[in-house]
């Protein structure tokens, strides 16, 4: 199913920005996720710090976006959402250094944003600060904490749920149209696409591929 018939609903069913964007993005979704586990992350300290710079890689994209007037009008507390300074102070915290730029960020400051490419790549953001409870959880058995190395995994002092619920609530009520629906979801797949880059480059082994995944697993079809 194309990203066309994804966004045109049935007669009558009237289905919210985030609905939309997790039936279209899942197998893309469950591809990056299946990429970054299989890749071990939490097994040293080494590996944390290369999902780090993973993480700085996606956040330096899209940190223009939330000095964005007009994002910061519709969406709740932009601002206190950005994450890159965290994940800066973190690598820090391991003595790790970020990693060289590889050309302009997604986003660059003060450029004109189009409004439904970034809230897909401001969808992908959020959603993984939303799961971000387990990756926490890995980070402490390494010695890290919400004060040290994993600042950015931290949640917010409302609670994730509520946290994510006060982003989605502004997000949906946000007007598209069927073309803007379409970049919306264009956006949130470029942003899980963005992510499977940076950890192809930050953990791949020279002469490796990526870690195996079936062709049910990227077309998203679960095994029995």
């Amino acid at each position: 199913m194309d990203r066309n018939t994804l966004a045109k609903a049935p007669a009558g069913h009237v289905r919210s920005h985030t609905q939309l964007l997790h039936a279209a993005t899942h197998p893309t979704h469950d591809l990056l996720d299946k990429a970054i586990m299989g890749h071990r992350p939490f097994a040293d300290r080494e590996r944390y710090g290369l999902f780090l710079r993973t993480q700085h890689g996606f956040h330096r994209d899209i940190d223009a976006l939330y000095d964005d007037a007009g994002l910061a009008g519709l969406l709740p507390d932009l601002r206190g959402r950005r994450r890159l300074g965290l994940i800066e102070r973190d690598l820090a915290d391991l003595g790790v250094e970020p990693p060289a730029p590889d050309g302009d960020p997604a986003f660059l400051p003060g450029a004109a944003v189009d409004l439904p490419t970034a809230l897909g790549w401001l969808y992908v953001a959020e959603g993984s600060n939303l799961g971000a409870a387990f990756l926490l959880k890995e980070a402490a058995k390494l010695g890290f904490s919400e004060s040290f190395g994993a600042r950015h995994l931290a949640g917010a002092p409302e609670g994730r749920g509520l946290h994510w619920r006060t982003f989605t609530t502004a997000f949906d009520a946000i007007p598209l149209d069927g073309d803007g629906e379409v970049r919306l979801i264009d956006g949130a797949v470029s942003g899980f696409a963005r992510v499977l880059g940076f950890v192809d480059r930050q953990f791949r082994v020279p002469g490796q591929g990526r870690p195996s995944v079936s062709r049910e697993d990227q077309r998203g079809e679960k095994h029995p």
